[in-house]
């Protein structure tokens, strides 16, 4: 029963992937797509944008070192980037599994707890949702006129819905809302998921007051600045490639950049088919024809999940020639740096 959970968490993400990006181009042209590749897409601004790519699991490895330090255990510089690579890589296989990957490398090279390492790691997720839920905020504050025209596109408009209620119909609605919520919160307190949550919750609020005690605040925020831009530039200057995407600026890139991120949470190897529909439909709503944007996701996302699996390869074979340590600890760290 075990064996056959695990084969399911493997094989359900890249069925779900697989069957979104099926739906997409299951009519498509790939013959066409090799003629854009090959005659019309320019590769400098593809070669440009790798550098940030590169740079913005650099620097989650070097962020990694201060989030650790609070705990007085401070990784090699070269084990904490080269572990940053590996797990993105190791998530191409099996979703979500990068943040395990990352903190057994710190364990086996620099005998690091893997429990403290984790603890680090659900610590930089929360920041890096918190920052995302703010530029999300931002973006749709100034490009609140895309968003509209996405919302009469599809019905969801919210004038349309709130007219096709009654005060009645709101009262009802209201006491329905809380009705439901006051018997999940009585159902949930008999379930073991309950308990879970909370303590999730728990050490995620814990994670996030731990950062009053990392060095150099200051850092630390520059450095998560630093990866969100060069996530940004790593996928905008891919705009510059094309013909049809090269025109529409920075509004657009931001706000199919937003919408991919959010897609990607959704657990496919490296967000593909999420991803794919997310940004292409957006890309629609700029005035890109449908078989451009076909282009352009299909094109961006296997070009950037190779250089992902490449820097996999190189973190691999660099730990390779890596000595590996029971204990490493700031305090040890320093005595070395003093006595060199």
């Amino acid at each position: 029963m075990e064996t056959a959970k695990k084969t399911l968490k493997i094989l359900l993400p890249l069925v779900l992937g697989g069957a979104i990006l099926y739906w997409m181009y299951r009519d498509f042209n790939f013959q066409q797509m090799g003629r854009v590749m090959m005659h019309e897409m320019d590769w400098t601004w593809m070669l440009l944008s790798f550098p940030f790519g590169i740079l913005a699991q650099a620097l989650r490895g070097w962020r990694w070192q201060q989030t650790l330090e609070p705990v007085d255990k401070r990784p090699r510089n070269s084990v904490a980037v080269n572990a940053v690579f590996l797990s993105y890589a190791a998530s191409l296989v099996v979703p979500r599994i990068g943040e395990f990957t990352r903190c057994g490398v710190l364990k086996k090279w620099d005998g690091l707890s893997f429990a403290k390492a984790l603890g680090t790691v659900v610590t930089e997720r929360a920041i890096d949702s918190l920052l995302v839920l703010l530029i999300t905020g931002l973006t749709i504050l100034f490009e609140m006129s895309t968003f509209g025209t996405f919302f009469r596109q599809t019905g969801m408009s919210v004038d349309y819905i709130l007219h096709g209620f009654s005060w009645a119909g709101y009262l009802v609605s209201a006491v329905c809302l809380v009705a439901i919520a006051v018997l999940l919160h009585l159902l949930l307190q008999h379930l073991s998921i309950y308990n879970k949550v909370k303590t999730t919750l728990k050490g995620l609020w814990q994670g996030i007051i731990s950062l009053r005690h990392v060095r150099h605040v200051w850092l630390f925020v520059a450095m998560t600045l630093g990866i969100w831009l060069c996530y940004f530039l790593h996928y905008y200057l891919t705009f510059f490639c094309f013909d049809f995407t090269r025109h529409l600026g920075l509004g657009c890139a931001l706000v199919t950049f937003i919408v991919g991120s959010i897609a990607v949470i959704v657990p496919t190897p490296n967000g593909a088919g999420p991803w794919h529909f997310a940004v292409k439909t957006m890309l629609i709503l700029y005035g890109v024809q449908d078989n451009e944007a076909l282009y352009f996701v299909l094109i961006v996302h296997t070009v950037q999940t190779l250089l992902v699996a490449l820097l996999g390869v190189w973190a691999w074979i660099r730990l390779g020639f890596v000595e590996r340590k029971k204990e490493c600890s700031v305090e040890g760290e320093k005595r070395k740096e003093e006595g060199q």
